[in-house]
């Protein structure tokens, strides 16, 4: 007698357990009906004598009735919020990253809000720009040479945004808004990618001037759960949109015609959650699986894009005519003169003229009035006696605080010569602004950091002082730039910090008014005449060639492994098989903890070659481990190993 067929789900779980990272089949009772696919559902753990919830990756029917399969428990919504296309990019993200697809779903698919949900109807008409948003749009596109074939063969390109502001907004937000209008009108759908919220705002007023709201889904951290649900739905339409936010909009499940990130070096756009996947790089799988455009559009370009550019993986376009910052940079005696003198001469004067007519910036490294103290007598840097963090102040005169326990030090004294006088090592914004301020009586000091949150200045006589990437848009630019604590900033023990470097301050310049002056203080070699030159491609070329011979990122993948010392020594032998040469291990090396056992940390360097054959091992090496530690100690032992690739800055 033959056995009757049964229905079969395929079920993805919703696990942070690397063990549980696979499909399981489940028997699909009569009573459910018809289960579309990409559904939530509750199906049962036996391992754990519980419900657990999941979705529906596939649905198919088996002969074998006999085989002993657990009932899917029930249908949470019947709404397929993992459409085909989203798992794929999931699962192809986690393989690249050794990690779990669920954990990269986590991250797009926000928690059910019923009442969203029951009002929502997935029959929304298309939206079609008027014809005047489309000849801007094309008007915007076509200053730059060869963009329009780009979008039109779903081309891929490295974008050099204009460094001036279009109308109100600023040129990469025309730039961006301009491409999404085109492809909207195109039939399809976009999803813009920027770092933080500030570019957000600045992103969405240029969107509004092309494009009515309905058409626009924003992905932002600020929104309530139910306004972020209600995002994340529209997005499931068949209708085009245009989906702009921050790191998690690049998952968006759209069918998108254009992928298009702001400013990809910004460290806003790695998760700090794993997988740890960069925006960029969904952005490239994505395009990858999908054909779609794609643009990595920046004032400055990372080493990265400029690797893939070099490859002739994207086409390096940049303007059809272009309108480039005035950049002067000290002169040789400026450079000799006293580090006391943290303004020189040129650069005091040009703000001072400068500020008479309407506002300048003036672009600082670190908020508040004095970050750091050091000693009066020995120069040695102020430490607490609690934690031995950095001791700084509020204002002057101030009781010094530590940066790290917050604890006040009114009875400090140096323990190398027991002086009990500070001296201030550093200027914050608010020390530079008071000093400012003295120095140019009548006009007004606005700060903008942190603490002081400013999006906006008018074209009236002003001093800004403000961190990097805190400056306020200025009501006709700039008048005068003045980028200062350069050298600081690039003391940063950072492999990137020149490219860094590069990225504020040509941030920083393209805020200028056209013909402005941008004054960088300080600073030569290398990263100084990439900046005044605007050759920002030139710089990364030369770092891509100086980290080549030492397998550095991103001429070559990084993976950090951490763990106790025989689960990492188990990972490493793991590896042995793909044939990675001796000196592509580093370590391993003792972690400063408490742990018991104690822990150990290595890095890994391969080729993108090699990297889905090290992913698959490390991540083999992982549920090995995870599998032995809850057979051996249950629920509550730590992570023996745990792995994070493409480490951007790698160190041990």
């Amino acid at each position: 007698m033959e056995s009757e067929s049964r229905r079969i789900a395929r079920v993805l779980l919703d696990s942070p357990l690397p063990q549980l990272d696979r499909l399981f089949d489940y028997a699909l009772p009569p009573e459910l009906g018809d289960v579309p696919l990409g559904v939530r559902v509750k199906v049962p753990l036996r391992t754990a004598g519980r419900v657990i919830d999941g979705y529906v990756v596939d649905i198919g029917s088996e002969d074998d009735a006999d085989r002993p399969l657990s009932e899917v428990d029930s249908v949470v919504s019947t709404v397929a919020v993992l459409p085909e296309r989203l798992h794929r990019l999931a699962r192809r993200v986690a393989d690249r990253s050794a990690g779990s697809a669920s954990d990269v779903l986590r991250l797009v698919i926000p928690k059910r809000q019923v009442r969203v949900e029951k009002a929502w109807t997935a029959d929304a008409d298309a939206v079609v720009p008027d014809s005047s948003a489309v000849e801007t749009a094309e008007a915007v596109v076509g200053a730059y040479e060869g963009l329009g074939a780009v979008l039109d063969d779903h081309g891929r390109a490295a974008v050099e945004a204009i460094p001036l502001p279009h109308g109100e907004v600023q040129g990469w937000a025309a730039l961006l808004a301009a491409a999404a209008t085109r492809t909207l009108a195109a039939g399809e759908s976009s999803i813009l990618v920027v770092p933080d919220h500030r570019d957000l705002d600045r992103l969405l007023a240029a969107l509004e001037e092309l494009l009515p709201a309905e058409a626009i889904a924003r992905y932002d951290s600020r929104q309530s759960n139910p306004d972020r649900y209600r995002s994340f739905l529209r997005s499931l339409e068949d209708a085009p949109c245009v989906v702009v936010g921050n790191r998690s909009a690049v998952y968006a499940p759209v069918r998108a015609g254009l992928v298009a990130l702001w400013d990809d070096g910004d460290p806003l756009f790695g998760e700090p959650l794993a997988p740890y996947a960069n925006a960029r790089d969904v952005a490239l799988i994505r395009q990858e699986q999908e054909g779609s455009a794609l643009l990595c559009v920046g004032h400055t370009r990372t080493t990265d894009v400029e690797r893939l550019v070099a490859h002739g993986w994207l086409q390096d376009v940049r303007a059809a005519r272009r309108v480039l910052p005035r950049v002067v940079l000290s002169t040789p005696q400026e450079m000799d003169q006293p580090t006391a003198q943290r303004m020189p001469s040129s650069a005091f004067l040009s703000a001072r003229n400068a500020a008479a007519e309407g506002p300048v910036l003036v672009q600082v490294s670190r908020p508040g009035f004095a970050p750091s103290l050091v000693c009066a007598e020995c120069r040695a840097p102020a430490r607490c006696a609690h934690c031995g963090g950095p001791l700084g102040a509020k204002h002057r005169g101030a009781v010094p605080v530590c940066g790290w326990c917050g604890r006040g030090a009114r009875a400090w004294s140096c323990p190398s010569c027991s002086s009990t006088k500070l001296r201030l090592a550093s200027s914050g914004s608010e020390r530079t602004a008071d000093e400012l301020g003295r120095a140019f009586p009548g006009v007004r000091v606005i700060v903008a950091d942190s603490a002081h949150l400013v999006e906006h200045v008018s074209d009236k006589p002003a001093l800004v002082v403000a961190t990097r990437g805190a400056e306020p848009l200025a009501e006709g630019g700039y008048r005068a730039v003045v980028l200062l604590d350069g050298p600081r900033m690039l003391q940063a023990p950072d492999l990137r910090i020149g490219e860094s470097c590069l990225r504020w301050w040509s941030n920083a310049a393209a805020l200028a008014a056209p013909g402005a002056p941008v004054h960088l203080v300080g600073v030569d070699g290398g990263v100084a005449r990439a900046l005044a030159t605007w050759n920002q491609s030139g710089y990364a070329r030369a770092e891509l060639a100086e980290r080549a011979p030492l397998h550095m990122p991103p001429a070559a993948r990084v993976a950090l492994l951490e763990g106790t010392q025989v689960a990492v020594a188990r990972a490493l032998d793991g590896l042995a098989d793909i044939g990675l040469p001796k000196e592509a291990v580093l370590g391993p090396v003792p972690v400063e903890s408490d742990d018991v056992p104690p822990r150990v940390r290595a890095l890994v360097r391969f080729d993108y070659g090699a990297g889905t054959r090290v992913a698959a091992a490390l991540r083999a090496a992982v549920v090995a481990e995870a599998v032995a530690a809850r057979r051996g100690k249950g629920r509550t032992a730590r992570i023996a190993l745990s792995v994070r690739l493409d480490i951007l800055d790698p160190e041990l």
